[in-house]
């Protein structure tokens, strides 16, 4: 059964989920969306890492609707992991693996701006077959297909490449998730031609990689869940990413960071060897 659902969703079969995504969010988000109460509001390790209600009913209803549509996978979630961090491993079983973010984006939420979405990619054995990206607000779905390319409301996006010459917009990680180490990496980027700035929804970021408003992410940490659906989706757009050792970027984790997801290979490289400093 497991060997026909990924075969489904591989053929393009990804309607099902779409439907479980956008309902999760009807059910649990989009009431939720500037109607929140100071007590549904809760900091998890600092003032820029919140979880609400949202964030908890959201992925709950999707581990029941997730699972239910492929027996025999398992959930990884920001908040399952947040509970209970051994719930992570599951991303290095044999298991098919539905790896979820909720609410993405959870400040922009909080503060009532439309920019967050809810992210679910589905792997295996630590490869991706297809992702879901879901703004509710802004009304945007974009779906990737391992192989099989990616799109926004139904319609094929591709990053194509920055002009000649152009500026390099890249967004990057907030000072707040990163080492020192990682700040100085960071630094690199303020160079002539480069217009680094932070990062709001890691998800919607990535959208705008695939779809050639932004060029590239420089991101400085590895929780899957925000890397997942959207490194598939600027892959099957045309984009690429890469580690600091020159390596794709693993969801497995031990990626050398920061890292970049870009339009092309050339602004990858270009990106690396500034996060290098050489």
């Amino acid at each position: 059964m497991i060997d026909d659902f990924l075969d489904h969703v591989l053929a393009g079969g990804t309607t099902e989920v779409e439907e479980a995504v956008r309902k999760a969010a009807a059910a649990e988000i989009t009431p939720r969306f500037r109607q929140l109460a100071a007590h549904e509001i809760v900091e998890k390790n600092g003032p820029h890492d919140l979880v609400t209600v949202a964030d908890r009913a959201a992925e709950a209803h999707l581990t029941r609707s997730l699972t239910a549509l492929l027996p025999g996978s398992v959930v990884v979630g920001e908040e399952s992991v947040h509970a209970d961090p051994a719930v992570y491993e599951a991303i290095q079983g044999d298991a098919p693996v539905w790896i979820v973010d909720p609410v993405d984006g959870t400040r922009q939420f909080v503060s009532g701006e439309p920019g967050f979405c809810t992210l679910v990619a589905l792997a295996q054995r630590g490869e991706l077959l297809a992702s879901w990206t879901f703004a509710p607000a802004l009304e945007e779905m974009a779906v990737a297909v391992r192989g099989r390319g990616a799109t926004l409301n139904g319609e094929p996006i591709r990053s194509g490449s920055p002009a000649p010459g152009a500026v390099i917009d890249v967004a990057t990680s907030h000072p707040d998730y990163t080492t020192e180490d990682q700040k100085r990496a960071l630094l690199g980027l303020n160079t002539d031609g480069v217009r680094p700035r932070p990062c709001g929804s890691a998800g919607l970021e990535y959208l705008d990689v695939a779809r050639g408003l932004l060029d590239a992410t420089a991101f400085s940490w590895e929780y899957a869940w925000d890397h997942a659906a959207g490194l598939l989706l600027v892959t099957e757009a045309g984009g690429t990413h890469t580690t600091l050792a020159g390596e794709p970027f693993r969801i497995t984790g031990g990626n050398a960071l920061p890292f970049t997801a870009a339009r092309d290979k050339a602004t990858a490289d270009r990106i690396r060897t500034l996060l290098r400093g050489r």
